[in-house]
């Protein structure tokens, strides 16, 4: 009668916040499975397969490796990105940038050079129809 089992879920971290607090200067590698939050800054390498963010204050320069990456502070060095690359308008980024798909708001700074992986499709032959 009471001698139901209950199954306990261990959270393994992927899904956590790592937070680099104002402030703070890391120089290294960084690499984790769970979200970042960066309001200090960073000099060298940051590498997650979650979503990367850039607080107004932040700074990164270096690299980043990420799914998604929102960024409303400074960047310098490469960056990729799998999915979208989002700047907000206090944004400044430089260097070079690799990214699904890229969202910028007015305000931003952008001096980097650029490339698209995503929602790439080859283009028609001059004999084929184009539809309307």
């Amino acid at each position: 009668m009471f001698s139901e089992t209950k199954k306990t879920k261990v959270s393994s971290g992927q899904n956590g916040q790592n937070r680099i607090a104002a402030g703070t200067l890391i120089t290294g590698e960084i690499s984790g499975k769970g979200c970042f939050r960066i309001e200090g800054t960073l000099e060298g390498s940051l590498k997650t397969p979650e979503k990367v963010v850039i607080s107004e204050g932040g700074m990164i320069d270096g690299l980043l490796e990420c799914e998604n990456a929102d960024i409303e502070g400074n960047f310098k060095g490469k960056l990729f990105v799998k999915g979208t690359l989002t700047l907000r308008a206090l944004a400044n980024i430089e260097g070079e940038v690799v990214a699904g798909k890229l969202a910028v708001e007015p305000g931003a700074v952008f001096n980097a050079t650029c490339e698209m992986n995503a929602g790439v499709k080859p283009l028609k032959e001059n004999n084929e129809k184009r539809s309307a």
